[in-house]
């Protein structure tokens, strides 16, 4: 991708968040965590940046004989760090690239590239192919998105400088895998420069970031309990409600595939909307309550869904919730889209002893930023919520960052997730949007939407979970409205800026995101977000 940038290198969008243990700086854009949320314990990596991770078997044909390796400790999920090293055979680089050899390693199914400087930015070119588990053919090169600098704190917070935060690529998804290779070629700058007898060529290899290393997620699994994969329980959408999908849309055609439980359809795996019991409540840790505990407003502790409502129920909800910031004319004509069905933390599967403790918010929700996560499309339905513990493995463990940086994420099927925790409902400061994430939340949809283009329960989706969530705090999906920037390579700091109450990434900052495709459709979100609130 290219994008806009003063140095002709552009940006996309996969999330990135740098939140710290204490607050920010900013006390006048965020409140304290509830009192309730336990310390967090952490969890250990499965290897450290100096582990060396060779082969298991040895003899495998195109891999080297190495030791075995030493056993991995009981976790749900694990990260391998292997730092990349001169690949001075390698011709295509050119003797000045870094990479790892071909190479037998734990299974993983989620990848990125890590180095020490969060404000370095990696200009050249990051590919990597890789083994399908218990295959012996190879994938081709497939390339990594490198330019992942357009989310995270705002410049200057105390979250941006918590000196744990470091540069990464975007997430790559390849699925369950038990070998890879990685090559990173620099980019060369080449400019003409007169001279007394004309006009020359001079080519200058760019430097690479220092400690540069490939991470190998792999997201764990999910509890026994996990919600089911495929579209939302019930969902029934009228005609005119559904944006009409196009030839050659990405689509969600295996919601009725067969579901991790082994089930198919709506209902593979269905539990009733919002169960929970005794045992599942009791076997919560202390961060798992308290994730939980954001959300008692909505649904029972542990419960793996927050259940749609339909419009008068939501109605009789937004009384309950904001019902003393509401205005007469709120009060009188509520315009809010009916609350749709959420799989909660619990239901994707995270785990939360890893993100940091307690819970930051911002006064309101004036606008919702829509991302794509660029991680491919390779996914199904059924293999969502393990994508999304590897993009939250990814944030925190290898990027240092507090918690998944999106509020919520969306799947090709349609169906919605929490993102960050602290509550559904409320005003959870994210990391989405560099310079914008203060009274604003941001949606990322599991995917790369550069050519590819989205499905019509996608786009439903974004427009559902938008006409409640902003109606929840009085907004018009199909209106504008100004927020001030916290700075950025559009807008400087203290700027008020007038963006659409449901903006792309790249309105708020320079960057591809969310995606041509994606960024085509958000008018149709507009429009139908604003029909579900009744506009």
């Amino acid at each position: 991708m290219r994008g806009l940038l003063a140095s002709s290198i552009g940006v996309t969008c996969a999330a990135a968040l740098a939140l710290p243990l204490t607050p920010p700086a900013d006390a006048a854009t965020v409140r304290p965590a509830p009192a309730a949320e336990a310390a967090s314990a952490g969890t250990l990596r499965a290897t450290s940046s100096d582990t060396r991770t060779t082969s298991t078997r040895p003899g495998v044909p195109g891999v080297p004989g190495a030791p075995d390796l030493p056993d991995l400790p009981d976790l749900p999920g694990s990260t391998q760090s292997l730092p990349l090293t001169p690949l001075t055979g390698d011709r295509g680089l050119g003797g000045s690239g870094l990479g790892l050899s071909r190479r037998e390693v734990r299974h993983f199914s989620l990848l990125g590239v890590v180095w020490d400087d969060p404000s370095a930015e990696l200009h050249g070119r990051v590919q990597v192919r890789t083994r399908p588990a218990g295959a012996d053919a190879w994938s081709g090169w497939q390339d990594v998105e490198t330019h992942n600098a357009d989310h995270g704190a705002d410049p200057g917070t105390t979250e941006s400088v918590s000196g744990r935060v470091r540069g990464a690529t975007a997430p790559l998804w390849v699925g369950d895998s038990d070998g890879v290779e990685v090559r990173v070629r620099p980019e060369t700058e080449r400019r003409t420069e007169e001279t007394g007898r004309g006009a020359r060529t001079l080519s200058t290899v760019l430097p690479l970031p220092a400690g540069l290393r490939l991470d190998l997620v792999d997201p764990g699994e999910a509890a026994p309990e996990h919600v089911p994969a495929g579209p939302p329980h019930g969902r029934t959408l009228s005609p005119e409600a559904d944006p009409p999908g196009e030839p050659g849309a990405m689509d969600g055609t295996d919601a009725g595939s067969t579901g991790e439980n082994g089930s198919t359809g709506e209902n593979a795996g269905a539990t009733k909307t919002g169960e929970t019991s005794n045992d599942m409540a009791a076997d919560l840790s202390a961060e798992a309550t308290a994730a939980s505990a954001a959300n008692e407003a909505l649904a029972p502790p542990g419960a793996l869904e927050i259940p749609g409502l339909d419009r008068t129920a939501t109605e009789r909800e937004l009384f309950a919730l904001r019902g003393d910031e509401l205005t007469q004319t709120q009060r009188a004509t509520p315009y809010i889209g009916p609350r749709p069905t959420i799989v909660t933390r619990r239901g994707w599967g995270a785990d939360e002893s890893l993100r940091e403790s307690g819970f930051r918010y911002t006064t309101k929700v004036k606008a919702a930023f829509v991302h794509h996560t660029a991680s491919g499309n390779s996914y199904s339905c059924a293999q969502a919520p393990s994508v999304i513990r590897g993009i939250y493995r990814y944030h925190v463990k290898s990027m240092g960052w507090r918690d998944i940086g999106y509020n919520f994420l969306v799947d090709k099927c349609g169906k919605i997730y929490e993102g960050r925790a602290g509550g559904v409902a409320k005003p959870v400061l994210g990391a989405h949007t560099l310079g914008f994430n203060t009274n604003s939340m941001g949606i990322a949809v599991l995917g790369t939407f550069g050519s590819a283009k989205p499905n019509a329960a996608t786009v439903d989706a974004v427009a559902r979970l938008t006409a409640w969530k902003l109606g929840l705090f009085g907004a018009n999906p199909n209106g504008r409205t100004y927020l001030t920037s916290g700075g950025g390579n559009l807008y400087a700091k203290g700027k008020s800026v007038r963006l659409n109450v449901i903006s792309g990434h790249r309105d708020g900052f320079a960057t591809e995101c969310p995606g041509k495709q994606l960024y085509g459709k958000l008018g149709s979100a507009r429009s139908t977000a604003a029909r579900y609130q009744g506009r």
